[in-house]
């Protein structure tokens, strides 16, 4: 063991921290937890202050080595190594039970058992996963009854893993319903790997906050993946989560200012039976990748905000969703969502926002692509979206305004349900209905009055309807509509040719035309 390397592993992600900040966009007025602010129109989360927001802080990966107590897990022979703290570690057949602060390191295994935390509320317990494999055929493996905080430090080049019950014996309503549980605060870090596989019902469950640190962990679960209540922090490393439920979520929905879910770094990869990365309140990405490969819905939450990163996200239904509740029950869906000019037609305008300021954010779904029951809007950054080819739902949808100061915009589906930039936006942009919805891998470019390309944009399923935006446009330009030519595109835009190219028409800059909803309105 390396403290000086625990060390400089807390110092990167403190500088991470401090160098990243984000703004989401809110309507309340009020002030929320530490470093956490609600003022008029905007709530504002500080990265710079995560640590304020969250129990993460830079003791957390730093200890020292001599003081640690050695756990070699076995069936019927679990066995303790003497040090400081060994006397807070029983093992009663085998259930191991931890009863106090201090720094633990587990290996061996254990094919039907459980290692148990219950602990001081004002203790730190340090647990280091080092060759585990604790499996359970009654209940939850690993569970943290009670401390202040609990880390889960996955040791570097280790493999571990743990497994739960298909059936628990305990089912009562605040009985453990995950692989991993934590009833508190709980970190799990380090460069080991570790394999969760939920087969009761959630994955890796914290009652409390949840920081991912770091880790290679690969999470399979009935319903939940990934869920922490007041908040959920990816930070760095690598999780893939398959889950039958909500991919990743924070959903605390009772207190103020908590339920959100913020990725700064890392890399997330989620396939879900409903919605992939969710949160009640806010959901923040400024860095890292979030790659939502199946889901109901991609990502939900009253306010998501984009500044860094990459997010990819397949959607059944809506890919990005500034919406309240389940996917079931969610306000705006594509429902009456047809008038041009950046509004929703009818719907109610909420609480609720998307702001892209940065990052590159590329959506393929069914439903709407970009969805907000509120007001939405991009600054920055690159948003492409591959929408619904039925005319019930658009690439866009917005109830409110949808503003565009910056970035480039291509939302590419059906004309039906078309919502186009509003009259508030400082970018201009072209909105292109063909006379004929074109198939997938069809290129489709604007010229300017010289006959170059200034959009080059290959769709990924059938298409009929095209909004583009970036500052290669300028409002009340004319341009040429081609399909056909060459392209080098990535995430479906680029550069291109329009060598071999067809004129299909004209549209002027910042001319937006209402689309039609099914009942044939405006």
């Amino acid at each position: 063991m390396n403290t000086f390397r625990n060390y400089i592993s807390v110092a990167a992600l403190a500088l991470a921290l401090s160098l990243t900040g984000c703004s989401v966009p809110g309507t309340a007025s009020s002030t929320g937890q530490a470093g956490t602010t609600v003022s008029g129109t905007q709530s504002a989360v500080t990265l710079a202050s995560t640590e304020e927001d969250t129990h993460f802080d830079s003791d957390d990966l730093t200890w020292d080595p001599a003081k640690e107590v050695a756990v070699t897990l076995g069936d019927g022979a679990t066995t303790v190594a003497a040090g400081s703290t060994s006397d807070a570690v029983k093992a009663a057949g085998n259930t191991v039970t931890i009863s106090a602060a201090g720094t633990y390191r587990l290996s061996g295994s254990l094919s039907d058992g459980q290692v148990v935390i219950a602990a001081g509320e004002e203790d730190v317990v340090r647990i280091i996963l080092d060759g585990a494999n604790i499996s359970s055929s009654t209940g939850s493996p690993l569970v943290v009854q009670s401390a202040n905080e609990a880390i889960v430090y996955l040791e570097d080049g280790s493999t571990n893993a743990i497994e739960d019950a298909a059936g628990y014996a305990d089912q009562g309503t605040y009985a453990p319903n995950a692989a991993l549980y934590s009833m508190a605060d709980l970190t799990i870090a380090g460069n080991g790997s570790l394999t969760v596989n939920g087969r009761y019902n959630d994955g890796i469950v914290s009652k409390d906050g949840l920081v991912l640190a770091a880790g290679n962990v690969s999470v399979d679960a009935a319903d939940d993946g990934i869920r922490g209540k007041d908040y959920t922090v990816l930070l760095d490393g690598a999780y893939t989560v398959t889950a039958g439920g909500d991919g990743v979520k924070a959903d605390n929905d009772a207190d103020e200012g908590r339920g959100w879910l913020l990725v700064s770094g890392g890399a997330l990869t989620v396939k879900a039976g409903d919605d992939g990365v969710k949160a009640f309140s806010q959901l923040t990405v400024t860095g890292g990748t979030v790659t939502v490969a199946e889901s109901e819905e991609g990502l939900e939450a009253a306010h998501i905000a984009v500044s860094g990163g990459t997010v990819n996200v397949t959607a059944n239904d809506d890919g990005v969703n500034a919406a309240g509740g389940s996917s079931s029950t969610a306000q705006g869906g594509g429902q009456g969502g047809g008038m041009g000019g950046g509004m929703g037609g009818g719907d109610s305008v909420g609480d609720y926002s998307v702001d892209i300021s940065g990052g590159e954010v590329t959506i393929n779904s069914e439903g709407d692509g970009l969805d907000s029951n509120g007001n939405a809007s991009i600054s920055g950054g690159t948003v492409v979206v591959n929408g619904p080819s039925n005319d019930g739902n658009g690439a866009l949808d917005v109830n409110g305004e949808l503003a565009v100061s910056g970035g480039t915009v291509a939302a590419a589906g059906s004309a039906g349900m078309a919502v186009t930039p509003g009259t508030s936006s400082t970018q201009s942009g072209a909105q292109v209905t063909l006379a004929t919805a074109v198939p997938a891998g069809t290129t489709i470019q604007l010229a300017d009055s010289s006959g170059q390309a200034v959009a080059t944009f290959v769709t990924s399923k059938q298409t009929a309807s095209l909004v583009f935006s970036s500052a290669a446009i300028t409002a009340g330009e004319q341009y040429t509509v081609y399909t056909g030519g060459t392209a080098q595109v990535t995430a479906g835009l680029g550069e291109g040719s329009l060598d071999g190219a067809q004129q299909q028409g004209t549209v002027t800059a910042g001319e937006y035309t209402a689309a039609r909803g099914p009942g044939g309105r405006p």
